[in-house]
């Protein structure tokens, strides 16, 4: 068994173990091994990623929530916890982004890419990571930095975006760049309309196409799909809560 299989097997065990950061740490040296990662490696990237993240992301949600509620002589403490989550959750995304760049999509490469790292599953997936990191940067950004952040979280999206018309209308990899980017024009962007728009596309694409959903993405597209539908009804629904107040 050789290092990279090592390290794989090593992420498996934190995962299970529910030990992120050392998951996080394992898939970091799997990545720099070099190469294109397979679909279990990807994942298992983006899965300790998502956890050691989602946990500064939890945390700084909870600070946040508590310092219009708390006297002024605690505020202090609350403020400093929350800057010490906020770098930690900036530090987190910074080393990601720069992995995906340097190792998934070798952007400052100037040699001809691996011709695998082409493939549009494998551009879609990293290009969409790229966009969601950037997104979890801008939550917790001062007004200096958050319309930088925007802008690159938008450009990974689209990039993603426009690779993603390669792959059937039901991959989910497709249909989670869909998901997501839909969530940053609606959260992030303040766009409705767009989010709306992109994901009753997708969503209508999926279904018109579902007799092709292949059976080993069966699971994966339709809790995605799901998930996409779930949203467009909030969506809506908040978009006429809205119209109506206008019309009174």
């Amino acid at each position: 068994m050789d290092n990279r299989e090592l390290n794989v097997q090593e992420a498996k065990l934190a995962e299970q173990a529910e030990r992120y950061d050392d998951m996080k740490l394992a898939m970091e040296k799997v990545v720099k091994c070099g190469g294109k990662l397979s679909p279990e490696e990807r994942n298992l990237l983006s899965v300790a990623y998502k956890n050691v993240c989602g946990a500064r992301r939890s945390s700084w949600r909870v600070v946040t929530s508590m310092i219009n509620k708390i006297d002024d002589k605690k505020k202090a403490v609350v403020n400093t916890m929350k800057k010490n989550i906020e770098d930690e959750l900036n530090q987190i995304c910074s080393d990601v982004l720069v992995l995906i760049d340097d190792y998934c999509l070798n952007v400052k490469d100037p040699e001809p890419k691996d011709p695998e790292q082409e493939d549009p599953e494998h551009k879609t997936f990293f290009n969409k990571m790229k966009g969601d990191y950037y997104r979890y940067q801008v939550e917790v950004a001062g007004e200096e930095t958050k319309q930088a952040l925007v802008d690159e979280a938008r450009l990974a999206y689209e990039a993603a975006n426009e690779c993603a018309n390669e792959l059937p209308t039901t991959h989910p990899v497709r249909l989670g760049l869909a998901l997501n980017f839909s969530v940053f024009y609606y959260e992030i962007e303040n766009s409705p309309d767009k989010a709306c728009g992109l994901a009753k596309e997708a969503f209508d694409n999926a279904i018109a196409d579902l007799d092709n959903l292949k059976e080993d993405s069966y699971k994966d597209s339709t809790l995605i799909m799901q998930l996409l539908r779930d949203n467009l009804t909030l969506w809506t629904s908040s978009l006429g809560d809205e119209n109506e107040e206008q019309q009174e």
